[in-house]
């Protein structure tokens, strides 16, 4: 397979905006492309998806073990000729307080993928190549095989920079001007999903295609992908099938859009049926639900919105409280509370959710507090909280999790009630597709409204 990664020096260098137009233009050029995101990222992969027409996923070895990464990444290439990787952040920024675990470099050598590296060229000229001679020799087993100039003042300007790349020995295979045309779509690609801007979304893929078409060498580009394939084994969920295919609803639509393509993957491995609900829109359940998936996302973007279907609320609630399996991450667990900032939700967890100016964010290793239908307690995740709201005072039910904080102190964290799992934890179905076919099976018993208690082996 065909592969490279697109890094870069720092957050804000125009990667994605450069990874998207490559994944689009390579598409329009004939290829197949599969697309990936590093890291726990579940807005990028929105528009790698508009790119390319498939699935955008995402490798991230904190959450899924590095021994994952290389079947998932063949998983997920089946069927394209080119991959392209967007990485994170800056190129040796992983995990913290760890030797760069998790970071675009870390995934390239799992990969034994080329760098695409991506520099911002305002306010440099000849210093360039001593940032490159920097990157290329601060660890000589990523290889840096290329550059793209963005974000460049005029035909002068790109001379002296090509030169800097020259005096370092590193091709440069684009340069993109500083031109608004060109800088006005990525604003389309900040903390916004594919599936909330629509058809500007689309419109902007369709631009920033355009001008990688326009001002990269696309033959170069695969020139430079043009490795030697991987003697891996595709991914593949290791489940055990229960019978009778339990339909487990999953939230989509604009407020929902935070979930893993893996996780519906695992879902119908574990023998489950799968049908998406779209809390903004669909008043009811789907007939014969047996469990319910409620992934993250920006509902508080569509609080109004989500409250006024009192229909689908109501319709959760019940769900809820007959006891069978419901899993909720983040977003889902705001749709589970009392209220989103004022505004009435399914009241399952006795708790209210606030906006906050503060954003929380890391990676957290996650210790079962109770049994539930998705793990046993006691069990182990590696997971990732990306919010900017809080629950008020929770009310009496178990944590779902307990981890050691920043300052060492313990938190307890989420709601275990019934059958509800609901947590600000991010998982990966990858790194615990247990947890999945465990879910499916607490489903078996409410096949067809038989409900027969909540048992958690």
């Amino acid at each position: 397979m065909n592969r490279l990664v697109v890094a870069a020096p720092a957050s804000g260098s125009g990667k994605t905006t450069v990874a998207t137009g490559l994944m689009a233009a390579l598409r329009r050029a004939g290829s197949r492309v599969a697309p990936f995101k590093v890291g726990p990222d579940y807005i990028d992969p929105g528009y790698h998806s508009l790119a390319t027409g498939r699935p955008g996923r995402n490798l991230d070895p904190v959450m899924v073990g590095e021994h994952r990464v290389p079947g998932l990444f063949a998983h997920g290439a089946r069927g394209c000729d080119i991959a392209v990787v967007e990485g994170v952040m800056g190129l040796f920024d992983g995990r913290v307080d760890t030797a760069g675990v998790g970071s675009t470099a870390h995934v390239a050598k799992l990969l034994n993928a080329p760098v695409l590296f991506v520099v911002d060229a305002r306010g440099q000229s000849r210093s360039l190549a001593a940032l490159l001679h920097g990157f290329r020799g601060y660890d000589p087993t990523v290889r840096l095989g290329g550059v793209i100039l963005n974000q460049v003042g005029s035909q002068r300007h790109e001379q002296v920079l090509r030169s800097a790349c020259d005096e370092v020995g590193l091709d440069v295979l684009g340069v993109l001007p500083r031109d608004p045309q060109f800088s006005l779509p990525s604003r389309h690609l900040g903390l916004v999903t594919a599936v909330e801007h629509g058809q500007e979304a689309v419109a902007a893929v369709d631009a920033i295609a355009a001008a990688v078409a326009r001002h990269v060498d696309l033959d170069a580009v695969r020139r430079l992908a043009s490795v030697p394939a991987m003697a891996v084994a595709a991914w593949e969920p290791q489940v055990e099938p229960v019978s009778g295919e339990p339909l487990v609803a999953v939230a989509g639509g604009a407020a929902f859009t935070f979930g893993y393509a893996e996780h519906v993957e695992v879902l119908l491995a574990a023998g489950a049926a799968v049908a998406v609900v779209d809390p903004l829109h669909d008043e009811e359940l789907p007939e014969g639900t047996a469990g319910l998936v409620l992934p993250g996302g920006f509902p508080e973007q569509h609080a109004e919105a989500l409250s006024a279907n009192a229909g689908l609320r109501a319709a959760v609630a019940r769900f809820a409280r007959s006891g069978a399996p419901v899993h909720a991450e983040c977003g889902g667990l705001l749709y589970l509370a009392r209220s989103l900032d004022g505004h009435p939700m399914c009241g399952v967890l006795d708790a209210e959710g606030f906006m906050t100016p503060k954003l929380t964010l890391g990676y957290r290793d996650a210790v079962a507090s109770a049994s539930s239908s998705l793990h046993p307690a006691g069990s182990r995740v590696t997971g990732h909280e990306f919010h900017r709201t809080r629950l008020s005072t929770p009310h009496s039910a178990p944590p779902a999790w307990h981890w050691r904080g920043v300052d060492s102190r313990p938190v307890a964290e989420g709601f275990v009630a019934g059958g509800v799992h609901a947590s600000y934890l991010h998982t990966h179905p990858a790194g615990d597709p247990e947890a999945v076919a465990r879910f499916v099976r607490a489903c078996h018993p409410f096949v067809a409204g038989a409900a027969s208690g909540t048992v958690f082996a």
